[in-house]
């Protein structure tokens, strides 16, 4: 087998002719995000915000050390000398404060604002780093949150523009010092590999340099420039790693943990999962400072590569910890999933091809869903398409992840995704509705919710009421002062009968733009109504060893495990220290293991597949709340199976299944049921295919 690898690089010569062009613009996005706050949510999308605000998001302020008391707030708890527990959690809670209009977690992140803020080094330096062990890489996160307070609160926002352009110009002058913060050094006290983080997400950070440039320079625009062309002429680019010679993965997608460390290791900063998720919107923000039009295909190669090399069939990146190829048993984080959702939003935003925006529906109905008790108060750190049970196995599949990693828990393996996971559903809101131009609005990403901005003509509201994605048709309510053209973008996936109707008007067929997907409607002043029906049908599309993976509109649905559960008080899985005030420990905070009690060793007729759902045109349906529990769901679907003999794989979850002469039933056929992915914490959504019908 040939493996094609790249060895990490910085001062690339691609980086370097970037850097020496004269770029005084930033090549503008498709679409224009709304400022946080602009976008609120309803029907179920709130209630899940809802209950993240009383679940483990919203109380980690109370009882999580990292956040609770992180060395940022002037305490002394850290999982690692990255500093990056405290500056993942608000970047997640400050967007679900906003979004949701919660008074008592804005006061969470206006407090912990003000603390780091205060906290400021007078070099400019922001965090509780010093001397020689500063690293640029925990800010990223910091300022992604410090810019929507910014956004959302304008009394926050000059003290927070004014910090940020006290750190900037410290960092200006701390890259021109031989990228010192950046790349590792000799005798730096933390190793090359923790400086890595910095170089392989610094897009991350030129998102903030980037707002500061459209929306507050304050005569630093150069110095702003400089910056994004320092963190990319050092950086670990991600253009160099989407090229058909470089790509790990091609090939092989089978389980690439059998291969041996060092063809691996070399590139691990482009595998690492979380990485892979982050970078996949780092070009199109290259491009916007680079002018470099090469890299839209660059950006489309690199999520084609990544899902079509590591992508599980609920929309996030197979990767537990590196890459992993397309194993059914190969897990992905529970921090890969948000950033997944983040990336392609971003994408949808910058390049404006309807591919990203229907991606980050997938990973958003299916994979983060399905990685969360549905109170909220526990997550896994792993999910594996087959998952039929998500207990203490016995061997880990994983490589590098340990034997509790599917549970569902405070802390079941690194607690990355403990502070990380608020970001999910929050930034998916507030990247729902965009401008186009001007003068019009759009609906990008299909949800129950609301939005209000003004536009070139004068203020608008729209008012989405949906069960979508579960039912297929969303109804709208819009207010305008003056006459404008409002957009719903059709998904890839709709039927051509897929239709819309204004103010009760004859209803015509839904024609959107080949590229955006986006459906014009030209509204008057005044009030509108719109009600936008899709058509979905059942869809599989093949997976590894004669498997596939089940559709309808934008869900994802998997075999029902049936299973019972037992819980028990959090414990430390990887962290040997205290990792929680157990005196304001809520007592909802449970670890869970769920343990199968039916057949997971199934194969499927895909021609006997039946979807059983609600009339579609039907948008008021209001779903259970939570609406991704078991059984909460209105819709599944029945096919006819049988049980075949499955082997494990390390002895402890499903393998490969058996392909050809060596699938056959054991017994009599069955109909067995669908459920959508997202509610079915024991699932198994790679299924055998097999010919039952007569």
């Amino acid at each position: 087998m040939k493996l094609a690898l790249l060895l990490p690089a910085f001062l690339t010569a691609s980086a370097l002719v970037g850097a020496q062009q004269t770029i005084t613009t930033l090549v503008p996005l498709v679409f224009k995000p709304l400022p946080l706050g602009s976008i609120s949510p309803k029907g179920w999308l709130k209630d899940q915000l809802r209950l993240m605000s009383d679940g483990l998001a919203g109380h980690e302020h109370d009882f999580y050390n990292y956040v609770a008391h992180s060395s940022w707030l002037g305490g002394e708890k850290e999982y690692s000398n990255l500093n990056e527990g405290f500056p993942y959690w608000f970047n997640g809670l400050v967007p679900l404060a906003y979004g949701l209009n919660n008074a008592r977690l804005k006061d969470q992140v206006h407090s912990a604002a003000h603390i780091v803020l205060s906290r400021q080094s007078s070099d400019g330096w922001i965090g509780p780093e010093t001397g020689t062990d500063r690293n640029f890489w925990a800010r990223y996160p910091l300022c992604l949150g410090l810019i929507q307070l910014a956004e959302a609160n304008k009394t926050w926002t000059t003290p927070i523009v004014s910090a940020l352009h006290n750190f900037t110009s410290l960092m200006h002058d701390m890259l021109a010092d031989d990228y010192t913060g950046y790349i590792y050094h000799n005798g730096d006290p933390m190793s090359a590999d923790g400086y890595s983080w910095g170089q392989a997400r610094s897009q991350d950070m030129m998102i903030t340099l980037q707002w500061l440039f459209e929306h507050h320079p304050v005569n630093q625009s150069q110095l702003l420039l400089d910056n994004m062309n320092y963190l990319h002429q050092a950086g670990l680019n991600w253009e160099d790693w989407y090229n058909q010679q470089a790509y790990f993965g091609q090939g092989m997608e089978n389980d690439l943990n059998i291969l041996s460390i060092n063809l691996t290791q070399a590139n691990y900063p482009f595998e690492h999962g979380v990485n892979v998720a982050q970078g996949l919107k780092a070009v199109a923000v290259v491009r916007r400072f680079t002018h470099n039009d090469s890299l839209v295909q660059t950006a489309m190669d690199g999520v084609n590569w990544t899902m079509q090399y590591h992508g599980a069939s609920s929309g996030t990146v197979l990767a537990d910890e590196r890459l992993v190829g397309l194993a059914p048993y190969s897990g992905s984080e529970l921090c890969t999933s948000v950033e997944t959702m983040y990336s392609l939003s971003y994408l949808y935003q910058a390049l404006g091809t309807n591919y990203y925006a229907d991606r980050a529906e997938l990973a958003a109905f299916n994979s983060l869903p399905a990685l969360l008790t549905p109170d909220w108060w526990a997550h896994q750190y792993m999910a594996e398409p087959n998952q039929p049970y998500a207990q203490n196995l016995t061997n880990t599949p994983f490589y590098n992840v340990n034997t509790w990693g599917q549970t569902f828990g405070l802390e079941p393996n690194y607690p990355c995704c403990t502070v990380n996971h608020p970001q999910g559903w929050p930034k998916f809101l507030s990247n729902s509705f965009v401008k186009v131009g001007n003068n019009c609005f759009a609906h990008a990403l299909l949800s129950p919710g609301a939005a209000r901005t003004t536009l070139s003509s004068g203020k608008v509201t729209v008012s989405c009421t949906t069960a979508y994605p579960f039912m297929d048709a969303l109804s709208y309510t819009i207010n305008a002062a003056a006459p404008f053209d409002f957009y719903v973008r059709v998904p890839a996936w709709a039927g051509s009968a897929s239709s819309i109707a204004v103010n009760s008007d004859s209803t015509t067929c839904v024609s959107p733009d080949p590229d955006s997907g986006l459906h014009k409607l030209s509204l008057p002043k005044g009030t509108s109504t719109v009600l936008y029906t899709l058509v979905s049908d059942i869809r599989t599309e093949p997976r590894e060893n004669d498997t596939v993976a089940v559709y309808k509109g934008a869900l994802l649905y998997a075999l029902q495990v049936e299973n019972t559960n037992t819980s028990t008080l959090p414990k430390p899985y990887n962290n040997p220290n205290t990792y929680f005030d157990a005196n304001y420990a809520p007592a909802q905070s449970r670890d869970w293991q769920y343990h199968n009690t039916s057949a997971w060793s199934i194969a499927i007729d895909p021609s006997t597949l039946t979807y059983h759902g609600h009339n579609k045109t039907f948008a008021s349906y209001k779903l259970a709340n939570p609406a991704f529990a078991p059984d909460a769901t209105p819709g599944y679907m029945t096919a006819l199976g049988c049980e075949i003999a499955w082997d494990l794989a390390f002895g402890s979850v499903p393998g490969y299944p058996p392909v050809g002469d060596k699938k056959r039933c054991l017994g009599n056929t069955i109909e067995v049921r669908l459920v959508p992915y997202g509610s079915a914490k024991t699932h198994m959504a790679e299924l055998p295919v097999i010919k039952l019908a007569t």
